[in-house]
């Protein structure tokens, strides 16, 4: 007895509904980064010549600035006399410079230095801008008069202010002698060394702050003058309630660049005083150089030239955040 044999055809398995889905979206997404490589890409084979001209300045930044950076970074924890070989000592140096009592000496001078920097170095080149504003004529004669010292070499700005402080035959004290007051030991006295420094560090440098608060000066509108005029305000009223505002920007800005521009004093101390009388003058950097090329102590200096980086670098900082916001017209 044959019995016939019902054959059925193989029913194909379907895939699972998710997969099917994820498969399908994964095309959408494999397309998109696709295209974001290809742009990518075109945006490199457009720009390359750009950067190709870019490439010998980022050269030479990184040569001259990073890497002085890192390498005394590293230095700072090691000791290095250009003799031995250098030895890895951690933080053995940063120790030594705290147990160093010149090195308090140096940051209280350096501190006192900026500190009468801000009291009388940074008002006096607002003062002139305000002055030269208010002329009617001769504006480019003053002008140019007060920024005559910034185009001096430092060297000559020194040696002359050292013929003005001299005891003996110094211009200052025969100004002096002539209303038959008693002559001074400018350098020589602790007292009035340090002044006498910044005295030579602002009449040097005044003359370029000068200029950018006269170019902040012309970007005060007129319209808020005649308006003040009108409602009778008089000078002094007009001063601080249009004039100073205006140029509170400027002057801010200006305060930060002073403060990181003062804490780095060295000319002044190096070739007039020499850190004297009595350390009163010991200025950072010039215990900086002194712990390199005096005492041989590389990773010492480099320690404090660390620490003094860091400390600027808040002050940057602070530079480059109110630098956006002036941008921004914040």
């Amino acid at each position: 007895m044959e019995f016939a044999s019902s054959s059925q055809s193989p029913v194909p398995l379907q895939e699972p509904a998710s997969q099917n889905i994820q498969t399908q979206g994964s095309k959408p997404i494999a397309l998109k980064e696709r295209q974001a490589t290809q742009k990518w890409k075109r945006a490199i084979q457009r720009n390359l010549s750009g950067y190709l001209f870019l490439l010998p300045a980022l050269l030479i930044f990184a040569l001259f600035v990073w890497y002085p950076i890192i390498s005394g970074f590293l230095t700072s924890f090691q000791s290095v006399d250009l003799i031995n070989p250098s030895q890895w000592v951690g933080f053995a140096n940063y120790r030594h410079v705290f147990s160093d009592p010149l090195f308090w000496v140096a940051w209280r001078n350096t501190l006192t230095f900026t500190l009468y920097a801000l009291l009388f170095g940074y008002f006096i080149p607002i003062v002139l801008a305000l002055l030269i504003n208010e002329m009617r004529h001769g504006r480019g004669f003053f002008r140019l008069a007060f920024y005559v010292p910034v185009m001096l070499p430092p060297i000559v700005t020194v040696f002359l202010w050292k013929w003005i402080y001299n005891p003996d035959s110094g211009l200052l004290n025969a100004l002096l002698s002539l209303v038959h007051l008693p002559p001074g030991l400018w350098l020589e006295t602790p007292g009035s060394a340090l002044p006498s420094l910044m005295v030579i560090a602002t009449w040097s440098a005044a003359g370029s702050t000068m200029l950018i608060y006269l170019a902040a000066l012309q970007g005060v509108s007129a319209s808020l003058y005649e308006a003040a005029e009108i409602d009778g305000a008089g000078l002094w009223r007009r001063l601080w309630s249009i004039t100073l505002p205006g140029i509170r920007p400027i002057m801010l800005l200006m305060l930060i660049l002073q403060i990181i521009g003062t804490m780095q004093v060295f000319i002044e101390p190096f070739t007039v005083t020499s850190g004297g009388p009595q350390n009163v003058t010991m200025s950072i950097l010039l215990l900086i150089y002194n712990y390199s090329f005096q005492y041989a102590d590389f990773g010492g200096a480099s320690a404090i030239g660390v620490i003094l980086f860091l400390m600027l670098a808040v002050f940057a900082l602070i530079y480059m955040r109110m630098t956006n916001r002036l941008m921004q017209g914040d």
